[in-house]
């Protein structure tokens, strides 16, 4: 379907299926990233040039990582997130809130904002979750004044990251609502985007360290909690199974030598200039 008439097509209702399917990976504990989303997060704000009195939107904010990285730029920052995250976060919202971010609870596929109210629209490893990726699309475009930008973060189907929440997927009750790393391949960003202006991308790769790679495995298993619920769902033989396959995957990336765990993930970065 072509993405400018996407907009106006009848809603979907998602909402039940994102209720019950949903796997929001957006909300990676810190313990799991270490300062691996800082940094992309950090790289994003300076690809798309942010500065003084900017007005930006961080969108499915997760760790607010992008929305205090803008913050530190002397934006204005706004930062929005599905509300069922909240309580979880409630330290990081905190910390947000002091740095001078707005919150306002909201859905990526249905933002509560008037049209280019924004200057610039960010998600980092967010919006690519949606249940609905086109209307996602067109909402920030939608936010997002003419001539400003939107920049995102998503991980790729092929990189470490992808190829993890392949294995979760697989060993999930319900499967997945979508495929969110398509959103980390051009075909899809040009899809989603390319009616709507000027789009530059480029991959990068940025380290998720560990002291050794059973201690990541068991802060995913324990600390990240779409992860810790699959584990939890499984009986003791698929539990060993889903650890050792996750355990495979560090081997098959580690650059490491030394016992350590040292895991290169990579990424598609995106600026898409409104017309």
């Amino acid at each position: 379907m072509n993405a400018v008439l996407s907009r106006n097509a009848p809603r979907v209702d998602h909402r039940a299926v994102f209720a019950r399917r949903h796997l929001p990976y957006a909300s990676m504990d810190y313990a799991v990233a270490g300062n691996a989303l800082q940094l992309v997060s950090e790289e994003l704000c300076e690809t798309v040039n942010l500065c003084h009195d900017r007005r930006v939107l961080d969108v499915a904010t997760g760790n607010f990582d992008a929305a205090l990285a803008a913050s530190r730029r002397w934006c204005e920052v706004t930062a929005t997130d599905h509300v069922t995250d909240a309580l979880p976060r409630a330290r990081q919202r905190l910390e947000a809130a002091s740095a001078g971010v707005r919150i306002v609870d909201g859905e990526v596929d249905g933002l509560p904002f008037a049209d280019q109210s924004f200057d610039a629209v960010l998600s980092c490893f967010g919006a690519m979750f949606a249940a609905d990726q086109e209307r996602a699309a067109s909402e920030m475009i939608r936010v997002c004044r003419r001539g400003g930008q939107v920049g995102l973060t998503n991980w790729t189907p092929g990189g470490f990251i992808g190829q993890l929440f392949k294995i979760v997927i697989r060993h999930a009750p319900h499967g997945a609502a979508a495929t969110p790393c398509d959103w980390g391949t051009q075909e899809r960003i040009e899809e989603l985007f390319g009616a709507y202006g000027n789009i530059e991308m480029e991959t990068k790769q940025v380290a998720f360290r560990s002291r050794a790679p059973m201690e990541w495995v068991d802060k995913l298993r324990t600390s990240y909690l779409p992860v810790h619920g699959i584990f939890a769902s499984l009986d003791a033989s698929c539990n060993r199974s889903l650890r050792s396959e996750l355990l495979e995957l560090i081997h098959e990336f580690n650059r490491a030598s030394d016992g350590t765990m040292v895991v290169d993930s990579g990424y598609l970065e995106v600026a898409i200039t409104r017309r």
